[in-house]
């Protein structure tokens, strides 16, 4: 649901803000995302640990976290809004104001997920859920009243109330999760600074290497912003919104497969290597057709969600948002892969080695996207996201070799190529006929189920989803 409604989100925004609003929009977040990772810095997943591991110590480490995420989330948002005012680039745009603005948006989701640390060791998720939808609603609620209030008299007004309404969804989210939270435990601040040098000390290579991370992930942006225009960032952002959505698949699955990856790790290394299989081939099953149907559909997706002028011209030399889905498209299938390696190695505590992996592609990617930003634009920043996720995938596998004597076969994975490609032909051919009988929208609404029962029955023929696979999901189900 939350996905739909940043379509939708996402549709408005591009729309009525154009290619270098948006751009201005996307900078925003994206630059304040590198500041955010100072207040999380793997904070979260260690009070989820240490509360369920020692219940009895609840309120005394919960106190402690949610006060020292409370003074790092401050001293991370000062640090941004002072950084964002001092870039010369930024100078005389709405970025820096709206930095300000957004930053208490960050904030608020710092907060946001610090309460739902409480509610996460109780299993009481559901009311992290309902916070998330309401705030998503009333956040578009508020952008709606914007667009047809505000930008139409005042556009600059409007850009900055179109950043309010993340911070008026923020309030209703921590609101939401903390009257939930504080049935499981007391809400206070505690200063015991001993305990903050623990839970730091604690946190540490992992929290580097989810910093290195989203350096690695986010910077294109950053540099497209300080390189070329935001005409072209906007342009880029679409795109790259699309992926942030798509992207959360593989997380799902991943963080469901820790706890069982973490238990075979100690227990039976042969059983650990047949789910690491089983892990690849679902993400290569999953992966795939959205990649084929993506570069395929590209350009109907970009003018579903956004608008014409962010679609490519070919005619006239104009490369659109359409054309940065489809490289990405290919960044995401490696990306799943990599998340699996990266995932496999935390469960395995090498996070010292995944912390080497993220700092070679930081390195990699800076340099690649500072030689090739200037010549490509966004289509430069685009390949190399592809190019470091590669990257990131071999560096991932090979640590993972080097920790545990596991190999993967592609026999599923050339069956589940076979599939999309039959999927991605026919979806090519089929496009023009539905488009003429059923118009843009209507036909890339028909396309897409049509893709997916095509992709569904040649794994069936092809036999790439297996008895065995068949047998372990109603297993499952009886356990369920």
């Amino acid at each position: 649901m939350t996905a739909a409604i940043s379509i939708v989100i996402l549709k408005l925004i591009s729309t009525y803000l154009g290619k270098s609003g948006y751009g201005a929009y996307t900078t925003v977040y994206e630059f304040l995302a590198f500041f955010a990772i100072i207040a999380d810095f793997g904070i979260f997943q260690i009070a989820v640990k240490e509360m369920s591991a020692y219940p009895d110590r609840r309120r005394e480490i919960f106190g402690n976290i949610f006060t020292l995420r409370i003074c790092l989330s401050t001293f991370a948002m000062l640090l941004s809004i002072a950084a964002a005012f001092l870039i010369p680039k930024y100078s005389g745009t709405p970025i820096p104001l709206g930095i300000a603005i957004a930053s208490g948006t960050t904030f608020l989701t710092i907060i946001f997920g610090t309460l739902s640390s409480v509610l996460q060791v109780d299993l009481r998720m559901q009311w992290n859920v309902l916070a998330l939808i309401a705030a998503k609603f009333v956040a578009l609620g508020w952008m709606v009243v914007t667009i047809f209030r505000w930008l139409p008299e005042d556009p600059e007004r409007g850009f900055f109330q179109l950043l309010v309404a993340g911070i008026v969804g923020g309030l209703l989210q921590v609101l939401i999760t903390f009257l939930a939270a504080r049935k499981s435990t007391e809400i206070s601040l505690r200063f015991d600074f001993k305990f903050w040098r623990e839970i730091l000390a604690k946190t540490l290579p992992y929290g580097a290497a989810v910093l290195l991370a989203t350096i690695y992930v986010r910077i294109d942006v950053i540099l497209l912003s300080l390189l070329r225009s935001q005409e072209e960032v906007g342009i880029y952002g679409v795109a790259a919104r699309i992926l942030e959505n798509l992207a959360v698949i593989s997380i799902f699955f991943l963080n469901s497969a820790l706890p069982a990856i973490t238990r075979l790790f100690q227990d039976n290394r042969e059983k650990l290597k047949q789910l690491l299989q089983h892990a690849f081939d679902f993400l290569i099953l999953i992966g795939l057709p959205i990649a084929v149907g993506g570069i395929t559909l590209a350009y109907p997706i970009i003018a579903l969600v956004s608008s014409p002028e962010f679609l490519s011209n070919l005619a006239e030399n104009f490369y659109g948002s359409d054309i940065a889905l489809q490289i990405l498209l290919v960044a995401m299938l490696f990306a799943y892969l990599g998340n699996l390696f990266g995932f496999t190695l935390l469960a395995g505590n090498q996070q010292v080695k995944l912390m080497y992996v993220n700092a070679a592609a930081v390195i990699f990617n800076v340099v690649s996207n500072l030689v090739v930003i200037p010549i490509w634009g966004f289509r430069g920043a685009a390949a190399t996201s592809v190019a470091s996720q590669i990257f990131v995938c071999i560096l991932g596998f090979f640590f993972l070799r080097r920790m545990i004597d596991v190999s993967f076969t592609l026999k599923t994975a050339g069956k589940a190529c076979l599939a999309a490609a039959a999927m991605g032909a026919s979806v090519f051919w089929l496009q023009p006929h539905f488009f003429n009988l059923f118009g843009g929208n209507k036909s890339l609404l028909l396309l897409i189920p049509v893709g997916i029962i095509i992709y569904g029955t040649a794994l069936i023929l092809t036999r790439a989803i297996t008895p065995e696979m068949w047998e372990l999901v109603r297993r499952r189900n009886e356990k369920t």
